[in-house]
């Protein structure tokens, strides 16, 4: 058994829902999230918000599923990140189970 865990901009939330569709994972929690970006590191030019801490609505999606669904999902969200232009991208972590009631 796997824990998937994804986290990702409140945009990918329908695409998050139809890779999990599409992996066959019909059970999964999500919560919307508020995710934290520390860009005082970036040059001031790029940091169009002017501000050191940037705030994004996010969400945070969970599912414990087999081996078989956490390598679709993974090579879904590979997928996506990669055809997608997009400035954020869809993170997935993906962690053993080793016990489980």
């Amino acid at each position: 058994m796997k824990l998937l865990i994804i986290t990702a901009s409140k945009a990918f939330e329908n695409h998050i829902k139809n890779i999990l569709a599409d992996a066959q994972v019909s059970t999964y929690s999500y919560n919307g999230v508020v995710g934290y970006r520390d860009s005082t590191l970036d040059a001031v030019e790029s940091n169009w918000f002017g501000t050191e801490m940037n705030k994004t609505p996010s969400v945070l999606f969970f599912a414990f599923v087999s081996l078989e669904q956490s390598d679709r999902v993974f090579h879904a969200v590979e997928i996506l990140n990669k055809e997608e232009d997009f400035r954020s991208k869809v993170h997935l972590a993906i962690a053993n189970i080793e016990k489980s009631n």
